[in-house]
């Protein structure tokens, strides 16, 4: 366990899958724990799920593209609770589709939702962090990032952007102590795999040298890791969890 005691922690895209997982592990490890959703009604739903597990969590819906409204509601939180510890920039979406099928609109709201928003997001916790000399921001990556993909290519190309935006703000943030990585995850048992069948995962996990895919708290605990002090000395790392995943 690693003890997160009076720490506030915002997971933007925290109402499934990962980020509902990282919203759970964090709390559990004490933290004051705020996620950010995309619609009202999934933020209110999940939180009153959340109860039913006695984990209380505040709530926010914002418009990630909208820096005003992002930025009145961090300001909200730093003069409630006097501080702002742990920003985990976890909203994405992907798409598989070709480039013939993908319209330049489609392009430019994955990039919207994919890298814009991480760059709204720090833009306005990264002065309440430089005030107290100290803060953590992790953003969500992607094996793709890396590897590429055969089709979808608005995802991996803001993968690589998050990745871009990750070691350039680790650089000019290191010296206010405000420490910035990424996670890149592999291939992830959420809610985007229950309906593939088996004959296409079992080829997953057969290029997978741990030979399993990965859970949610597998992200959720490098993301506990990276924003603890056991971590305090890694800065501009893009840390792949992904079981060694082959190119």
């Amino acid at each position: 366990m690693i003890d997160f005691k009076d720490k506030v922690v915002i997971v933007t895209g925290g109402t499934r899958g990962i980020g509902l997982e990282t919203v759970k592990s964090f709390y559990k490890n004490n933290a004051v724990v705020i996620l950010f959703g995309s619609k009202k009604e999934s933020v209110d739903k999940t939180i009153l799920e959340l109860r039913k597990e006695n984990i209380e969590v505040e709530g926010f819906y914002p418009n990630l593209n909208n820096y005003e409204e992002i930025n009145n509601i961090i300001k909200k939180i730093y003069n409630k609770y006097g501080h702002i510890d742990v920003l985990i920039n976890n909203v994405g979406v992907s798409d598989k589709r070709k480039l013939e099928d993908i319209s330049s609109l489609d392009f430019s709201n994955i990039m919207n939702t994919n890298i814009n928003s991480m760059f709204n997001m720090s833009k306005a916790v990264v002065p309440y962090m430089k005030k107290q000399h100290s803060g953590v921001i992790l953003n969500a990556s992607s094996m793709v990032s890396i590897y590429g993909q055969p089709s979808g290519v608005p995802y991996p190309a803001s993968k690589s952007a998050v990745n871009g935006l990750t070691k350039s703000l680790a650089r000019e943030l290191a010296p206010y102590n405000i420490r910035v990585n990424a996670v890149a995850p592999g291939i992830i048992k959420t809610d985007m795999l229950k309906d593939i069948s088996d004959d296409i995962i079992k080829p997953l996990i057969d290029n997978i040298p741990l030979g399993r895919i990965g859970l949610p708290s597998d992200i959720a605990n490098a993301y506990l890791f990276l924003a603890s002090d056991m971590a305090s000395y890694i800065t501009g790392v893009i840390l792949q969890v992904d079981g060694c995943a082959k190119n």
